[in-house]
C-alpha cells in the first residue's frame, strides 16, 4: 500500500508505516533540519535494501561528511522528502511534485498530524489570545485537500489532546464535519504510547478516517504487558558527564533493546550519545533532585530549593521546572520544549549529574539506534520531542492492515 505522509517532522510516524510494509511516495515538510532527517532515513532504507549498510556505518561513526555519504544515493530517493510549508499557494507545486513520483499509481492511505501549538492546552495558556487567530488552527482544512485530491482509503490524523478543547471544541467539531464532507466515516480514540510497548506516558488523539464505500472500522487495540522499565532502556549506554559524549557501547544489546527495535545484536555504532552543557547553578539543582528523589521517592518542588538557586520570582505556581526520568519506572511524556533546556529530563544517576542525551531521548521515544538526526543537537532533541514514538506507529499500521484485508 502507497501513502503520504503530511506534517511529515522526523518521521516517526512514517518510520512504524515502513516497518509494517506500507510505501511512501512522499514526505511533506516545512523544517529543513527534519527534512534533511527524512532524507538520511530514506538512505539508510535504500542502502539495507541494496545491502550495502557499511556506507551508512561510516557516515554514522562520521567517517565521511554528510555531503559525501548523499553523493553515493539516487537522487530519486530523496526527492520523495518535500520541504515546503503546506499553504495554498504552494499545494499546486506539491501536488505536482508527488504526482511525478507516483505517476498513476493510486494513493491507499495519508498519514500525518499539523503543529500542535494553536491547540496545546500549553501553547493556549501562553498567548494572551489563546491561538485563537492562530493560522495552524486551521492546517486541517489544507489536510482536507489532499484528501480531495487524492481520494485514499484511509487517513490517519494524529495531535495532542487540547484539540479536543481548542476554541471551546469549536474547531475539533468543525473538522470532523469537513471530514464527512469529504466522504469520509470517522472515529478517533485517545491512545497512550505506554500501551504501545512504549517506555513513556504519551497521550494522543489518533483520528482515523475512510471513504464511506471501504468496509471498515476502527481498531481494537489491546495494551501492552511491558515490565520494561528506563534502566533497561539505558543499561548499555555509556557514563558521560554534562557537555559530554561517547561513541562505544558498554555493553551489549540486552532484551528490551531488542524486543523494542531499538538495537538489535548486530548494531554497533552509537551516534548521538551527547548531553547538553550546564552551568554550575543548574548542575547542583540537578543533584538536590537526584538526592531528594533517591533518598524519599518524590520531586522536589521548585520552592524548595536553597534561595542562592532560586532564580524565578515565581515560588507559587509552575512548581515542577525540573523533573527526573526515573530509572525504574517510564518516562513521562518527551515534548519538544525538551530543544530549549533538559530541565524537565534529568538523568537519574547522580553521578552524571546531567540532563539526557540525544540517544536517550531517542530510545524513550522508542526510535532504533539506527535512526540519525539531521543538523544540530538543539534540532535533534526538537525533532524527537515532536515526534511520533515509531514503536506505536508500527503497531497502529499493522492493525490498520489487518482490518484493511478483513472487511
Amino acid at each position: 500500500m502507497y501513502c503520504i505522509d503530511l506534517f511529515a517532522g522526523a518521521g516517526g510516524l512514517s518510520e512504524g508505516f515502513q516497518r509494517a510494509g506500507f510505501k511512501f511516495f512522499a514526505h511533506v515538510e516545512m523544517d529543513e533540519a527534519a527534512c534533511l532527517t527524512l532524507k538520511t532515513r530514506q538512505a539508510y532504507y535504500f542502502l539495507k535494501r541494496n545491502k550495502k549498510l557499511e556506507l551508512y556505518r561510516e557516515y554514522l561513526s562520521g567517517c565521511i561528511s554528510r555531503e559525501q555519504f548523499y553523493a553515493q544515493i539516487p537522487n530519486r530517493i530523496f526527492k520523495r522528502v518535500i520541504n515546503k510549508e503546506i499553504n495554498e499557494l504552494t499545494l499546486p507545486s506539491i501536488f505536482g511534485e508527488i504526482d511525478k513520483i507516483r505517476k498513476d499509481r493510486e494513493v491507499d492511505i495519508i498519514i500525518g498530524g499539523p503543529p500542535c501549538q494553536a491547540y496545546s492546552v500549553i501553547g493556549r495558556s501562553r498567548d494572551p489570545k489563546g491561538m485563537k487567530y492562530d493560522k495552524r488552527n486551521y492546517l486541517y482544512k489544507d489536510y482536507i485537500k489532499f484528501l480531495n485530491k487524492y481520494s485514499p482509503k484511509l487517513f490517519v490524523f494524529e495531535n495532542v489532546l487540547g484539540l479536543l478543547s481548542a476554541q471551546k471544541g469549536k474547531i475539533f467539531t468543525n473538522m470532523k464535519k469537513e471530514f464527512k464532507q469529504s466522504g469520509y466515516n470517522i472515529d478517533y480514540k485517545i491512545l497512550n504510547a505506554k500501551d504501545f510497548g512504549v517506555l513513556e506516558d504519551r497521550k494522543r488523539i489518533i483520528l482515523i478516517g475512510w471513504r464511506e464505500e471501504v468496509n471498515f472500522k476502527y481498531p481494537e487495540f489491546h495494551a501492552v504487558e511491558n515490565n520494561y522499565t528506563i534502566r533497561d532502556l539505558f543499561s548499555d549506554l555509556p557514563f558521560i558527564k554534562s557537555g559530554e559524549y561517547s561513541t562505544e557501547y558498554k555493553e551489549r544489546s540486552n532484551e528490551c533493546l531488542q524486543n523494542m527495535h531499538i538495537r538489535d545484536k548486530e548494531w554497533n555504532v552509537l551516534a548521538q550519545h551527547i548531553s547538553r552543557p550546564n552551568n554550575d547553578r543548574d548542575l547542583e539543582i540537578y543533584r538536590l533532585y537526584i538526592d531528594t528523589w533517591n533518598k524519599e521517592e518524590r520531586k522536589l518542588k521548585y520552592n524548595e530549593l536553597p534561595e542562592n538557586l532560586i532564580t524565578h520570582n515565581n515560588t507559587e505556581s509552575f512548581l515542577d521546572r525540573f523533573n527526573i526520568v526515573p530509572y525504574d519506572n517510564i518516562c513521562h511524556t518527551v515534548v519538544a520544549h525538551i530543544g530549549k533546556d533538559g530541565h524537565y529530563y534529568i538523568h537519574p544517576d547522580i553521578r552524571q549529574n546531567r540532563s539526557i542525551s540525544v540517544r536517550e531521548a531517542a530510545r524513550i521515544q522508542s526510535f532504533p539506534d539506527d535512526f540519525y538526526f539531521e543538523s544540530s543537537r538543539t534540532a535533534a532533541f526538537k525533532q524527537i520531542g515532536n515526534a511520533v514514538p515509531p514503536l506505536m506507529a508500527e503497531k497502529i499500521a499493522k492493525n490498520i492492515k489487518i482490518n484493511l484485508r478483513r472487511y
